[in-house]
This record gives C-alpha cells, structure tokens and sequence, in this order.
C-alpha cells in the first residue's frame, strides 16, 4: 500500500479540496486529505496524507506555521481579502514608514484576540460562516485567542507592505491585514499570501503536482517522521499485540495524552498514557 504525507506546493486558484482531488487521481486512491486548509487565493505548503497517513492528519493541527503576506493599503473588502467586496476606501492616502508599520506590528506579537472573516469555514451554530455570509445573514464571529511569535516586515511598496510571521493554530492573516490597517488608521486588506511553513513540511522542497507526477511514490514522507514534533516511547516487543489490539500495558511513567509509539525501528501508532498505562490512540494498519 503507498502511504505518507506529501509536502504539496499549492498555487494560487486551486482550493484544498481540488488539490485533494488531483492527488486521488494520480494515486488512484481515494483515501486522501489534507491538513490544514489554505484559500484559493493563497499558495503554498498544503501537508497531503495518503492511504493509512490520512488517520493521522489531526496530529499535524496543532503545528506551528509560517507566511509571507503582502497587506494592500488603501481599501477594505468584506472578505478580507481581494476575493471580497470593497466596502470602506481611502483616496490619496499617506503611505506609513517603514518605522510606522514596525511600531503598528509590535502590538500584534504574542498571545492576542482575533475576529476571524465571516468568509471563513468556522462553524457558527452548526453553519459554516462563509455559507451565511454569501446569503447576508446577520452573525458574530466569536473572538479567538492565537498566538503571533514573530512579525516582520520584509518589504514595503507605494501602496502595500510586505510582512513575514510564524504563528500558532487558528490565526488569520486577512484578519491580521484588517487589524493592522485600524491600527494604522487604514482601510487595509490581505493582497497575498504564501504559506511557507507547516511544522517541518518547508515551502522550499515542496513539490507541484507535475513533480508528483513524475517522482509518484517516491514522493511520499514516512507518517513517523512526519510526527516528530510528538515524543517517542519504546515499546516492548512482547506487548506489541497488545498495543495493536487496544489493551492496556502498565507503564510506570507520568501522564502523556499525544506519543509516537515505536519498538525498535517500526512505527505501531500513536497512544498515550493514562493513569500507569499505555493505551493506542491510533494504530498503523
């Protein structure tokens, strides 16, 4: 069976489930997902899972990610981005400095509270928000905490600015673009964006779908080194069946809800441990 994540270079028009979609195809599989969606309008690092990968895909929800976005300033959208209606604009308008947009970025950094777009996929109430928002239903988006670790600007043109951040789950950048534009005292909203990083899955040995195609599986990443953000626990190899068949090992060690469960070199799954014993979470099979 061909399993294994792909670090796949999405481009800018396809959507997550499109990219899906081309991956079932070329593997003639329909056990395909993918973590972490990213817009139609944004490009690059979409982690893909393949085969037995696909039950692993919500161990990589919590990773770290990183973006380059370029803010337009000038108009808002009700999007958030250049997907949406314009609804606010300024006309000759002063640019902010270089030094302006770094003293407006340092508030961003941190633990902070977002409002994500109402084009968004949050449910509100069991209803996706970008279903209501298409119908112009009156809603509120639930503010969010997330975490910003590092903002920077990176480049500044006539009319927009250039910024690079790593960020924990849940953040958004459009909201990001819209909140920096107030701060500014600026329409502003997201012109585009690249997702350069998920974990460990990196922008730069991303692959295309022509070179999924030609590499086939040769391309796929082992599910283990994929999860190498979670700690590694040895198991004997007397209670692999065990393990395999969700009965419990008694293991004199503290509480773990998230483990890589190996004995010697093969991969068995995930488990954790609860109360002096090692269950499976998830198992290789």
């Amino acid at each position: 069976m061909k399993d294994g994540f792909i670090n796949f270079n999405k481009p800018s028009g396809m959507t997550s489930h499109d990219a899906v979609n081309h991956v079932r195809r070329i593997f003639s599989t329909r056990k395909v997902g993918h973590a972490g969606t990213l817009d139609p309008a944004a490009c690059g690092v979409l982690p893909i899972a393949i085969n037995r990968a696909t039950k692993f895909i919500e161990y990589l929800a919590d990773l770290d990610k990183s973006y380059r976005a370029e803010i337009l300033f000038g108009i808002a959208t009700d999007s958030g981005d250049l997907d949406g209606e314009i609804i606010a604009r300024a006309d000759n308008f002063k640019m902010p400095t270089a030094d302006e947009i770094n003293a407006a970025l340092k508030n961003f950094v941190g633990e902070i509270e977002q409002t994500p777009p109402k084009f968004s996929a949050i449910k509100i109430h069991g209803r996706k928000a970008y279903d209501m928002a298409r119908k112009n239903l009156d809603f509120e988006m639930p503010r969010r905490l997330v975490k910003i670790f590092r903002l920077d600007l990176v480049g500044l043109n006539k009319n927009s600015a250039t910024i690079e951040l790593d960020c924990g789950k849940g953040t958004y950048v459009r909201s990001l673009a819209i909140d920096l534009g107030e701060r500014l005292n600026l329409p502003a909203t997201l012109k585009n964006l690249i997702r350069l990083r998920v974990g460990d899955f990196n922008l730069d040995n991303a692959l295309t779908l022509d070179d999924i195609k030609k590499i086939g599986a040769d391309c796929l990443l082992p599910i283990e080194n994929c999860l190498k953000h979670l700690p590694r626990f040895e198991l004997d190899e007397r209670r692999i069946r065990a393990f395999m068949n969700g009965l419990p090992t008694t293991i004199h060690a503290p509480d773990e809800k998230v483990l890589r469960i190996f004995s010697g070199e093969k991969f068995l799954g995930v488990g954790r441990i609860e109360r002096g014993e090692l269950r499976s979470s998830k198992i290789i099979t």
